[in-house]
């Protein structure tokens, strides 16, 4: 199984309404495993990050209030990106043996789509969801 990253808006009777991902953008956010082995990794967490780490035990509902912190955390774990791919290469569980570089751009990816699918969500009022 693969995470997801969408859009959702808050409905006005309660509950919310996932957005559909427009043609072009990505709903990939790493796989399933990623919860604790990336997101919720102690590199990760020892960022400060308050956000991605909560995967590790659940799923991500990002409120519409808080998507820009969401985004400037997103950019803090852009800039550690190396340190991330070394605790995943010295990790094989967290998947096909790669080099760090190889990590790196597979946790860069899901970043994009994530920020992507954060920056819409600003647009439209609504959150972001992770699950």
């Amino acid at each position: 199984m693969s995470l997801s990253v969408d859009v959702y808006v808050p409905l006005a009777e309660g509950g919310i309404e996932v957005l559909d991902v427009p043609p072009g953008s990505s709903d990939a956010a790493g796989r399933e495993r990623w919860r604790t082995e990336v997101w919720g990794s102690e590199p990760v967490r020892s960022l400060g990050a308050r956000f991605l780490p909560r995967l590790a035990t659940e799923d991500l509902t990002v409120a519409p209030d808080e998507v820009a912190d969401f985004i400037a955390e997103c950019d803090l774990v852009r800039t550690h990106l190396a340190r991330i791919a070394e605790h995943m290469r010295a990790a094989p569980e967290t998947g096909p043996r790669q080099s760090p570089s190889q990590h790196a751009d597979d946790v860069s990816r899901r970043l994009d789509n994530i920020v992507d699918a954060a920056r819409r969500a600003s647009d439209v009022g609504g959150g972001v969801i992770i699950w």
